[in-house]
Order: structure tokens, then C-alpha cells, then sequence
């Protein structure tokens, strides 16, 4: 599977209270679980008017389809080439 950076533009995203947030997760974790495909939700950060989110997929479609059942927006998708962090350093 590919790891997915995915853009969602959402007005007010940074105001959505932590119920909000957890009916959006139950629905996202609903549609996983319908797919019928190997699909991760990593985690998502909300930062101003977008949540950005780390998924696990075999395709860039998978995600689409994802949002598209989930009625979430998919700004943006793009194939994570690379991972690294303060760890890297040391290599």
C-alpha cells in the first residue's frame, strides 16, 4: 500500500468542536470499513480552513472513492515519496 497526503478544504475546519471531529471519524471509519479494499486512515491534523489527512491505499482512486462515499472534500491527493524526520539525521 502507498501512504496519501490528502488536502480537505472545509470553512471554519479549525471551529469544528471534538464532537463534530468524532462524527466525522465514525463516518470515515463507516466508509473504511465498506470499501472492500486495503485502506488505512493514519491521522489527520485540522489547521485553519483545512484538515489534512494520512491515509493508506493502494491507489490515488481508493481515496477519492473514500471521500466521494464519505461526503468529505479530496482538495488534493498526492503519493507520499518519501518520510523522514529529526531521526533522519543520524542515518
Amino acid at each position: 500500500m502507498q501512504r496519501f497526503l490528502i488536502e480537505r478544504q472545509i470553512p471554519g475546519a479549525s471551529n469544528l468542536t471534538q464532537d463534530e471531529l468524532a462524527d466525522i471519524a465514525k463516518a470515515s471509519n463507516e466508509v473504511v470499513d465498506g470499501l472492500g479494499v486495503p485502506y488505512t486512515w493514519i491521522t489527520s491534523y485540522v489547521a485553519g480552513d483545512k484538515i489534512y489527512c494520512l491515509h493508506e491505499a493502494e491507489s490515488a482512486e481508493d481515496i477519492k472513492e473514500h471521500a466521494r462515499r464519505g461526503g468529505f472534500p479530496a482538495n488534493l491527493v498526492v503519493s507520499v515519496a518519501n518520510e523522514f524526520g529529526p531521526q533522519s539525521a543520524s542515518a
